[in-house]
């Protein structure tokens, strides 16, 4: 079971914006830039490449739904997206708010971010996806899908 596996299920904490049938997004803990947020599909899947077309269609279009609500929420120009893949084996989409492409540079990622700044980062965006129209698929509890 990855660790994106136990934060779905609850068994590790997690910071939701997003929450459908098919996928969660939630705040990056090691952040590349505020908002930074990973969309994951609920079911285990090691590599992109192995979704079907409907999920993986799925997972892009909620990724460009955080992405306009992150260039709303923190006022950057765009908003980026990244799928690598190795360092968890259960695709993931990075969605990155960014002025400029050094944010996607996965040394820039800050290890140290405060609970508290991360609950903040994730809360601003939970209410831009809400302001878009989308808050029927922003979980009540930002800790949890339940």
């Amino acid at each position: 079971m990855s660790i994106f596996s136990k934060i779905i299920d609850g068994v590790i904490p997690g910071r939701f914006v997003w929450a459908d049938d098919v996928c969660v997004a939630f705040s990056d803990v090691n952040p590349h830039a505020d908002g930074h947020t990973l969309v994951v599909p609920r079911v285990e899947i090691d590599r992109f490449t192995d979704l079907d077309d409907e999920t993986a269609a799925h997972l892009f279009v909620v990724a460009k739904r955080i992405g306009k609500a992150q260039i709303e929420a923190f006022g950057t120009a765009r908003a980026m997206l990244i799928i690598a893949g190795l360092d968890v084996p259960h695709t993931h989409l990075h969605v990155i708010p960014a002025d400029s492409q050094k944010v996607l540079d996965f040394a820039s990622a800050r290890t140290d971010v405060p609970g508290e700044e991360l609950d903040a980062t994730t809360e601003k965006l939970r209410e831009a996806l809400r302001n878009q129209g989308w808050g029927a698929f922003v979980p009540e509890n930002m800790g949890s899908l339940q």
